[in-house]
């Protein structure tokens, strides 16, 4: 993953490699998500918010606030949560968004302490619906991002560290990846 310019766009965006990995990543862990879909262990209101802790992409912001609002969730909460703030919430929520934007900030890759203690907090099973939730949004973040970089690009303010034929050949990927990448998590998901 990438960052870019100041004055330019600042999010996390995806490379070939990193899109690989992310894909492999979700692939291996879809079971956990379609489980915790199922098991409703987590509310839809608690996993919108968790969506909108991880908030990287405009794209799935504006998704995940209007999902975020039918669940239940006030304008207020979701404008607050849009803008990092997590301090406002239920105190039974607050270690599970904290750890959403460690999650995103680490690049993918938590500090093993930080997934103990959500273990430790929530129960093998809800920490694992937790992670699953992340895993998702963060793949949606920086594929909507990844194209937000190409169209910084294209109006003449190129991201730093990255270049046009990698955000292009990551988008392609996304384009001709995402059928197989489904068609694996069908397969994954009839398996279990």
């Amino acid at each position: 993953m990438t960052r870019m310019q100041e004055g330019c766009f600042s999010k996390r965006i995806c490379t070939p490699r990193s899109l690989l990995w992310d894909s492999r990543n979700i692939l291996t862990h879809f079971p956990d998500f379609r489980s915790a879909v199922r098991s409703r262990r987590i509310s839809k209101a608690f996993s919108e918010k968790i969506m909108l802790a991880v908030n990287g992409c405009r794209y799935c912001s504006y998704g995940h606030a209007k999902s975020a609002l039918v669940s239940g969730v006030s304008q207020e909460e979701v404008d607050l949560l849009l803008g990092g703030e997590i301090g406002h919430v239920a105190p039974d929520e607050a270690p599970a968004l904290f750890f959403a934007q460690h999650y995103a900030e680490s690049g993918d890759r938590p500090d093993p302490e930080m997934v103990q203690k959500l273990v430790q907090t929530y129960g093998q099973e809800k920490a694992r619906d937790i992670l699953a939730h992340i895993r998702m949004i963060t793949f949606g973040n920086l594929s909507g991002n990844t194209f937000d970089a190409l169209l910084s690009r294209l109006r003449g303010r190129p991201t730093e560290g990255s270049s046009l034929g990698s955000e292009l050949a990551t988008l392609a990927l996304l384009v001709l990846g995402t059928p197989l990448l489904a068609l694996g998590m069908l397969i994954r998901g009839l398996r279990f």
